[in-house]
């Protein structure tokens, strides 16, 4: 065989090492429950009926809007994952949005992707988000969203070092719900005690969203279940155990 050759078949087998190994690295980094340093949650182990809803993103006029007084009516209580940079460009909203007794956690100052191994930039976005969440009016994040959920080893030891803790979830958005009671019913089905809800309600592609969330809530009550902020249904379960 020539040398040519030879470095050809080697030239192969290291580019499918290389696609194998980045293959794997972002099933894990996407992975709702696992994360290769530190820790995650992404749902709390109990009988008890009790579930967390959460939002992601924002805020927005159209969305806390929205959101506020269908969760008043139902008496329900959640966590807004914020963004650093939309909590600066509207803080009356973060403020409506604590005042009203839900919680504030942190969702990065700019919503990148935060999937490098190893960066200060990491700790930067998740103070910067804190820092303008702070000064919008409510109180101290303690709870950390990724992103996209995306997360490999850099930032779970940020999310450590800022005093936070990483939190996924274990129910979301149905894809390709195309009206609000395909995706309350698409949804309902994934609730289980403990679950963590995510929902994303901010933005003008998000009416189907939107109109389920009356009947999300209904439905949650319908069968029983309570609902509690994240942190909430944390404390709740480290309590019981």
């Amino acid at each position: 065989m020539s040398r040519r050759k030879k470095w050809l078949i080697y030239a192969a087998i290291g580019f499918a090492l290389l696609a194998a190994v980045a293959a794997i690295l972002w099933e894990v980094s996407k992975a709702r429950c696992f994360t290769l340093t530190g820790d995650v949650i992404c749902r709390v182990e109990t009988d008890q009926p009790v579930v967390a809803l959460t939002f992601d993103d924002g805020p927005t006029a159209r969305g806390v809007d929205w959101v506020l007084p269908t969760l008043e009516a139902h008496g329900a209580r959640a966590t807004f994952f914020l963004t650093g940079a939309e909590s600066e460009a509207a803080p009356q909203l973060v403020r409506q949005l604590a005042e009203a007794g839900h919680e504030i956690g942190n969702h990065s100052f700019s919503h990148n992707r935060m999937m490098w191994p190893f960066s200060s930039g990491h700790d930067e976005e998740i103070r910067s988000a804190s820092a303008a969440i702070v000064a919008a009016g409510a109180p101290l994040p303690r709870l950390f969203r990724p992103p996209y959920g995306k997360k490999l080893i850099g930032l779970p030891r940020a999310v450590e070092r800022q005093g936070l803790r990483m939190v996924t979830w274990d129910v979301e958005d149905p894809p390709g719900a195309a009206n609000g009671r395909a995706y309350a019913n698409a949804l309902l089905e994934q609730v289980r005690p403990g679950s963590i809800i995510l929902m994303h309600v901010m933005y003008p592609g998000n009416r189907p969203a939107r109109d389920a969330l009356p009947l999300i809530l209904e439905g949650l009550r319908v069968r029983g279940y309570r609902i509690v902020p994240v942190g909430e249904l944390i404390d709740g379960a480290a309590a019981s155990g």
